[in-house]
């Protein structure tokens, strides 16, 4: 794959790391620097995408690890805000956020993909977990967030 291809694939995928992104950073100039992040971490792992799963799956791979890397290593302090600023175009994704706010960064990883209507297959390869798990994983998440939600 040459660059112009790898660029028009990322153009077709930028949403998923803009998402990831969101999900693991709160202001604006961390998001940036962990967008650039996941970009030079895809670009240096092109040469290993042997195209034996979709380029999603592989984007997902790599710049979940990238971000759950950059995560710990920086570890901000987020304060989180009872309610979020409403933001009428944003307002559910901005609810979606305050319900995941609680989660670790492993569970937030889940929720992303399994928001994003991936397979339990697909999630067990990018996460590198069995698909049996990921059911395991998601089902204790789905719980810890209703009990979030009753509290």
């Amino acid at each position: 794959m040459d660059e112009r291809q790898f660029l028009q694939l990322l153009a077709e995928h930028e949403g998923i790391i803009f998402k990831i992104c969101r999900l693991y950073r709160d202001v604006p100039e961390d998001r940036e620097d962990l967008f650039q992040e996941i970009v030079y971490q895809l670009w240096k792992s092109l040469p290993g995408y042997e195209a034996r799963s979709k380029f999603s799956t592989w984007l997902y791979k790599i710049a979940l690890s990238t971000a759950l890397v950059h995560f710990r290593r920086r570890r901000p302090a987020i304060v989180y805000m009872p309610a979020l600023p409403e933001v009428p175009s944003q307002a559910e994704e901005n609810r979606l956020l305050e319900l995941l706010a609680p989660l670790d960064a492993a569970e937030k990883a889940l929720m992303a993909l399994y928001l994003e209507d991936l397979s339990y297959a697909e999630i067990a390869e990018i996460t590198g977990i069995t698909e049996n798990n990921v059911g395991v994983r998601l089902n204790r998440v789905r719980a810890k967030i209703k009990k979030h939600v009753k509290s």
